[in-house]
């Protein structure tokens, strides 16, 4: 069954497209069929996959100009991808008058998800009709967060647009889990914002840690994710263990089903 997850968070530099990136690669090593959707106009998961040059992308498949199969493409990267160019950009303003607006994701990917284990979902940083599009689509969000005193402020704004978003357009809509990244245990604050997090999260909040580290900044330079720039860096060990944390929580196959 198709997992698909919306890394969201409105506040920008947090790790979401790192997070996308690497998880998105190390589900992959694990076997299982991944696609990675880039929905920021800025399109660093785009580059950060070294999927620039892909012809077709996700405004094409937005605006009903050609189906979503057709502009997935494979990368190095061990997924496939659905690419963001510039053109993304102005989507916002032309999808404002076209019908069924926040749905126009979901109903993309609705004949070919079934193709994929898991269908990541980076989106852009700030609550707009393109997040609202992929909180639509997914079945949970997955949120990262810096331990620091805003972002506790922009976790709760987040949150209630995915109430909102689970009252009106998709009541099937959970949260996967936050996720702490970019975290410093020498930082007095970060441990406090990090024991808050616990004790009103609990489950919701991944066991692993993100930590600051200099080679999750150098990777998307090369155009590959960390786990394979410097797979023995702190950073990858991290997103390595996040991933199998995700994994764990698969529900068994079904009786006959073949293993993933």
């Amino acid at each position: 069954m198709t997992r698909i997850i919306a890394t969201a968070n409105q506040k920008g530099g947090v790790g979401k497209t790192t997070t996308s990136i690497n998880v998105a690669a190390a589900l992959a090593e694990q076997g299982r069929r991944v696609l990675l959707i880039d929905l920021d106009p800025q399109g660093n998961a785009t580059m950060g996959s070294g999927a620039a040059g892909t012809e077709r992308g996700l405004y094409d498949v937005l605006l009903g100009e050609v189906e979503a199969r057709h502009a997935i493409a494979p990368t190095a990267c061990g997924y496939d991808m659905l690419a963001a160019h510039a053109d993304l950009s102005g989507a916002e303003l032309e999808l404002a008058q076209a019908s069924q607006r926040e749905r126009r994701l979901r109903q993309a990917l609705a004949p070919i998800q079934d193709n994929y284990d898991y269908i990541y979902i980076d989106c852009p940083p700030a609550l707009s009709l393109l997040t609202v599009n992929a909180l639509v689509a997914a079945d949970a969000v997955l949120i990262p967060m810096q331990c620091e005193y805003y972002a506790l402020e922009g976790l709760t704004a987040l949150l209630g647009t995915i109430r909102r978003v689970r009252g009106q357009l998709n009541p099937a809509l959970t949260i996967e889990g936050l996720l702490r990244t970019m975290f410093d245990p020498r930082n007095g604050l970060a441990l406090e914002v990090s024991d808050q997090l616990t004790r009103h999260f609990g489950n919701q909040l991944f066991q692993t840690i993100i930590p600051r580290n200099v080679r999750l900044a150098e990777a998307p330079s090369h155009g590959v994710p960390v786990i394979q720039y410097d797979r023995s860096s702190r950073g990858a060990q991290a997103y390595l263990a996040l991933a199998a944390e995700i994994l764990a929580r698969e529900p068994p196959p079904a009786a006959g089903d073949p293993p993933p």
